[in-house]
């Protein structure tokens, strides 16, 4: 039976939102077509936009605002988690979609956004408040905030008080410790570090939303939630694709760069983190920074034993035939870049003295799954263990993607005189249960800019003690030619992460 409540009983209560113009720089790219523009065309369905409301594509290619249309009109028909296409949604959103050409570094585009920005104000009452979201390569971030700011685009929080301005930055948010902190300088000199919206769309999960809530409103789980009752804990980022278009990128930035430095890091931190004083935005973000400063340095142990990478070979993706990585567009022929990575990492508090917190994360492996997994430790063999062989550990699991949802696994008789235990699963699923498809996560964190809420954001020490974890592991690696290829399209990995975990006495969950 499926239950279905409404939406105010499960926490999506609607939220005054201020008028307001996005401004997407980059806006004939990949994710404006498949997730900007989708994202807000679901808003505007769902009645969640503020009627005063504008977005403009800014980006150096020259067209219509009329193709632009049409383009980002075929993109919500194709991407769009809400299916069929409504057409009269469709042709009111279209009325507020504007596009402005201009290159990214040129100042005559930005007086004429300025001048266009004034124009949309009059004519759609949305009072100069302002999110320019950066969704371009990060050479231009510091480029188009300097722009902005020479405009007067960009307001001085300390004396404009009857309007606001935002910046929402796509990671990467640097390369290593010094170019972050370099740009933050440069963000700096320009705006403040609370109109700074550095997104990761992970944040805006349903499930990670609903760590914080699963583990502090449910003492069943709180109380356990530590060294003595825990064995290991295991967060996988599997995708089976390879890396796309994206040979240029993923050159320059290597998968520990693209996915465990920032998206993984921030699983690690929620499911880590002490409970904070409140649900404002710093307090929960405070928490997450005393995890980070609390993962033990790689630097002071041997990088080879507790880091692991790897670069898939050619191989078959569900059947069909793929090229090996060294093989795609745009990656050099002996590539040392990693396009896998395994580690193994210790949390030194009073919390998780001891516990192990293993994760991976890889292109072309089997399945595309994301999930976090706490494993408990095994309950004492004195009564039902046959045979000497331990009964399984109790292991719960959270599907961040796809089929959102919780699952525990618990043990079991089996009916029957003489049965065995067994494990069985107590599965939760987010669709089946509420009767409604999780909004896609840019929907939650367009929301919150607009609203001013940057919980789901990351903070500027966030990055920087993310990185300084990493900077010893990335220097090392840079220095040491690996043998790549070591893992085939289509496998789990290279042999070496399973002996990560398996000289730990621990094995990697069947996903």
């Amino acid at each position: 039976m499926i239950h279905t409540y409404p939406l105010e009983e499960i926490g999506q209560i609607n939220r005054q939102l201020d008028p307001c113009i996005i401004i997407i720089f980059g806006a004939t790219g990949d994710l404006t077509a498949r997730k900007l523009i989708p994202a807000l065309y679901n808003l505007k369905r769902d009645n969640q936009l503020p009627p005063n409301f504008a977005c403009i594509g800014f980006a150096r290619r020259e067209q219509s605002e009329e193709q632009f249309r049409k383009e980002q009109r075929e993109a919500v028909g194709k991407y769009s988690r809400m299916q069929p296409l409504d057409e009269s949604v469709w042709k009111e959103f279209e009325k507020h979609l504007f596009y402005h050409s201009s290159e990214f570094q040129k100042e005559e585009g930005y007086r004429s956004l300025k001048e266009r920005l004034a124009q949309i104000d009059q004519e759609h009452g949305t009072k100069g408040n302002r999110i320019y979201y950066l969704s371009t390569q990060p050479e231009y971030f510091a480029v188009i905030i300097q722009q902005l700011k020479k405009q007067n685009l960009l307001y001085d929080v300390t004396t404009v008080k009857t309007k606001w301005s935002r910046v929402i930055i796509e990671k990467p948010f640097g390369h290593d410790l010094a170019s972050a902190k370099n740009l933050q300088q440069q963000l700096l000199s320009h705006l403040s570090e609370e109109q700074i919206y550095r997104i990761d769309h992970y944040l805006g999960k349903e499930t990670v939303q609903n760590i914080l809530v699963f583990r502090f409103a449910n003492s069943i789980f709180e109380s356990l939630w530590n060294h003595r009752y825990i064995d290991h804990i295991q967060i996988t980022v599997a995708e089976s694709i390879g890396i796309e278009s994206r040979g240029n990128f993923f050159e320059k930035e290597g998968l520990l760069r693209d996915i465990i430095q920032n998206h993984m890091m921030q699983l690690l931190t929620l499911i880590a983190m002490e409970p904070p004083a409140n649900l404002h935005a710093d307090a929960v973000r405070d928490e997450k920074v005393k995890v980070l400063q609390s993962i033990r340095p790689v630097i002071n142990q041997d990088l080879d034993r507790i880091a692991i990478r790897g670069q898939y070979a050619s191989g078959y993706t569900f059947g069909e035939k793929v090229v090996g990585y060294r093989e795609e567009a745009d990656v050099a022929k002996d590539s040392n870049i990693e396009t896998y990575v395994a580690l193994k990492l210790f949390i030194d508090n009073w919390r998780w003295a001891g516990v192990p917190f293993y994760l991976r994360g890889g292109k072309r492996l089997p399945k595309r799954a994301t999930e976090i997994a706490i494993v408990f430790q095994r309950p004492p063999g004195i009564l039902f263990s046959v045979q000497e062989k331990e009964n399984n550990p109790n292991i719960l699991v959270i599907r961040v993607q796809p089929n959102e949802g919780i699952a525990l696994t618990i043990n079991s008789k089996a009916p029957g005189p003489a049965s065995p235990i067994q494990p069985v699963k107590m599965d939760f699923c987010y669709g089946a249960f509420f009767g409604l498809t999780p909004p896609e996560a840019y929907e939650r964190l367009i929301c919150e800019c607009i609203f001013g809420d940057t919980t789901l954001f990351a903070r500027e020490d966030e990055v920087f003690n993310s990185w300084a974890i990493f900077d010893p592991l990335l220097q090392h690696w840079a220095e040491k030619k690996e043998i790549f290829p070591n893992y085939t399209a289509g496998s789990w990995g290279p042999k070496e992460a399973d002996q990560l975990i398996e000289a730990d006495g621990r094995k990697w969950r069947l996903l």
